[in-house]
Formats: structure tokens, sequence, C-alpha cells
């Protein structure tokens, strides 16, 4: 009996290690999961300080609405309705965009519209952050734009579609003319066409290869080199 009660105790000790062994592998695991855990917070807010930019970059935007036109459609019961906005978006200081969305309500429409027009913003270069560098043309389809720089205190000069680009772009004097058609979604594509031709001193003299100040002193009028100089750092600012 002694003898039994002697390999009883072995056997129940040489157990008791690996009981503890696979404890510990339990714990192990549970780590494993608790560092699991905490690599998906990590990767949380890594995506959290991702969209953070853009949100910023979303609250100093200006949005306008330009045009809603209700269109219908035919089925087998009847009409049913929707919404097309026309939305132009700009920070005023440089970059300007539009886009249009279609919805069955109106403040959806003007969303998806919104949306759109984010996605497509370009940048057109500024004299003096207030008007356009040159004279420019656009068209699209029947419609034609005219654009013309002009001095301070002009204003804008613009109807309807034209002057909700320019003010979300921040332009401040400008004078344009369209000619063809009175469509909205076509004024506005024709003058974003012109606007996309759109450059200034300095991106010329880069692709070139040369100075603005020798771009500037080729305008016909004799300036001194303070002068030239002066110009070339207000046009670069």
């Amino acid at each position: 009996m002694a003898d039994e009660t002697n390999q009883e105790v072995e056997t129940v000790a040489a157990a008791a290690p690996e009981g503890g062994e696979q404890r510990e592998g339990r714990r192990g695991r549970g780590r494993g999961g608790e560092r699991g855990g905490e690599r998906g917070e990590r990767r949380g807010r890594r995506d959290d300080r991702r969209g953070k930019p853009e949100e910023e970059q979303g609250e100093e935007l200006i949005e306008k609405l330009v045009h809603i036109n209700r269109v219908s459609k035919t089925v087998k019961g009847g009409k049913r309705f929707g919404f097309a906005a026309l939305v132009v978006v700009g920070d005023g200081k440089g970059r300007v965009g539009f886009g249009h969305g279609k919805a069955r309500e109106v403040p959806e429409a003007i969303t998806k519209a919104t949306a759109s027009a984010k996605k497509k913003m370009i940048r057109v270069a500024l004299k003096e952050g207030r008007t356009l560098h040159h004279d420019g043309k656009g068209h699209f389809g029947a419609g034609k734009v005219n654009l013309r720089s002009a001095p301070a205190g002009t204003g804008i000069i613009a109807g309807g579609p034209m002057r909700a680009v320019f003010e979300s772009l921040g332009v401040h004097d400008v004078v344009t003319k369209s000619v063809g058609t009175s469509n909205p979604y076509n004024m506005i594509r024709a003058t974003f066409a012109a606007l996309g031709e759109q450059t200034s001193p300095k991106s010329v003299a880069q692709r070139r290869g040369k100075k603005v100040t020798d771009l500037l002193s080729r305008d016909g009028h004799h300036h001194s080199e303070a002068e030239l100089e002066a110009t070339a750092a207000a046009i670069t600012e």
C-alpha cells in the first residue's frame, strides 16, 4: 500500500509541470490577444490621424450652389421626381472645382455634388492674389467665354455661374463675357477650360530656363533693374 501511495504522489508531481506549462501557454495566448488588440488600436489611431488633414481642408472651403434642376422619370405607376444640383467649391486662395450630383432629395443631391467638386479641384495662378495674370478664352460645346485681367477696384464683372467660380477661386478683379449659351453646365466647363490655360511668369521662366526679370524686360517698356527685381519678387510671392 505504501508503495502504491508513493507511486501516485510521484505521478501527480510529474504531471504538475505539464499543467503549469499548459497554463503558461494559455497565458501566452492571452497576451498575444492583448497585443493584437493594442495593434488594432494603434492602427485605428493612425487611420484617425490620416483622416484629420482632409477634414481640416474641408472646413475652410467655400461652397456655392449654382443651379438645381428637377428631373422626372416616367414609370408604370406614374412619375418619379428627382433633383440635379451643380455646385462650385473653392478655398479662396487659388483652388477651385465644380461637380454635379443627382438624388431623390435636394440636400442629398447637393452633398453628392459637393463631394464630386472637392475631388476635381484645380489650382490657378493669381496675380497679386486678386486677378488673373493674362487674358484667356475657353469654350465647351456651344459655350464660349472671354476672361480679362483687371486693375484693382474693378470688381467681379461676371454673371451667374461664372461669378460663383471667381468668388470661390478668390479673384477680386476680373472682366468676363459669355457668348453662345446660357446653360450653366457649359458656361462653367468653358470657364474652367480658360482657367486651365492660365500660367504665371514664374512657371514660364522655369520652363524656359530663364529668370522672371528676363521676361519682364521684354514687355516693350524701359524699366530699371531695381523696378524689375521688385516686380519679380512680388510675382514670386
